[in-house]
């Protein structure tokens, strides 16, 4: 979850999936990887998110995190994106839960959530589908996913299940920190990394609880409000980036509102989180 493309920037071109879904990324310092044909992927042990910003730190390199949403249009199209992502250099992956109330989602990816919830898209489903899929793809996975459907089926059900089928990472948006204490400790019990996020209305003391209590990343959130394309980036980001790491060493996300290539340029940290959507 980051930034949605309403037009294609030049180092991604989307097909309507209709069609067929294409996704080509030209060669630049984004990817950590060699491109590797589709048909060449066999069962591959992919690196841990944590792992991964260590190997883009050593290299003086950001990270691309596409986000595509599950179900939509179908969790077939979802598979395939997810490997074509993958083959195209993507460092790692965001795949979005569908959800009928996602409040920190602006209209590009609720309507994407509706389309899947319609198509009778479901957390079972979307497990299944990445059993099969997750060990064709060599980058780590996150989810991302609103707390009802954690808490629907019990924190440690749905905490070993996703460790079950080899997701690394989640990114769980609406649940303050105080209030994360169950879901850290599942989640280091299964070994999968807790995203948590900043925000630039966040005080500084609380920030830095954050920080030290997030794990793969640091996510901070661009603007105030909800995802999309925004035209400019604020120039606070720098200043929250720079307080940000003054308290830790861990990799910092920019997202929301990311959506053009001046954007990355801007703010090249060490991850960029990009949305992108099939259309």
């Amino acid at each position: 979850m980051a930034a949605a493309l309403k037009s294609t920037p030049p180092s991604l071109q989307l097909n309507r999936p209709e069609t067929h879904f294409l996704v080509r990324l030209k060669p630049t310092i984004v990817s950590t990887r060699r491109f590797a044909p589709m048909a060449s992927l066999t069962a591959i042990r992919s690196l841990g998110i944590g792992e991964t910003f260590s190997n883009l730190k050593k290299q003086g390199k950001v990270a691309l995190i596409p986000f595509i949403t599950a179900g939509d249009p179908d969790l077939k199209t979802t598979a395939e994106a997810l490997k074509v992502l993958d083959a195209c250099g993507c460092d790692i992956i965001e795949l979005g839960v569908p959800y009928s109330d996602p409040l920190a989602d602006g209209p590009v990816i609720q309507a994407a959530a509706t389309r899947s919830l319609a198509r009778g898209t479901n957390f079972e489903a979307i497990t299944s589908m990445l059993k099969e899929v997750v060990p064709l793809v060599s980058c780590p996975i996150a989810l991302f996913t609103y707390y009802n459907p954690i808490l629907k089926r019990g924190i440690g059900k749905f905490m070993s299940t996703v460790k079950d089928i080899g997701v690394h990472g989640l990114v769980v948006p609406d649940v303050p920190l105080e209030e994360t204490g169950v879901l850290r400790k599942e989640a280091v019990k299964n070994k999968l990394e807790l995203v948590l996020l900043t925000t630039p209305t966040t005080p500084t003391e609380r920030m830095k609880a954050i920080v030290e209590a997030a794990d793969g990343f640091v996510y901070l959130v661009s603007s105030v409000g909800v995802t999309g394309a925004r035209a400019s980036i604020s120039d606070r980001v720098q200043t929250l980036l720079r307080d940000i790491k003054e308290s830790t060493t861990k990799p910092v996300a920019v997202g929301f509102g990311i959506s053009k290539p001046e954007h990355v340029k801007q703010h090249g940290v060490l991850m960029v989180s990009l949305l992108v959507v099939p259309w």
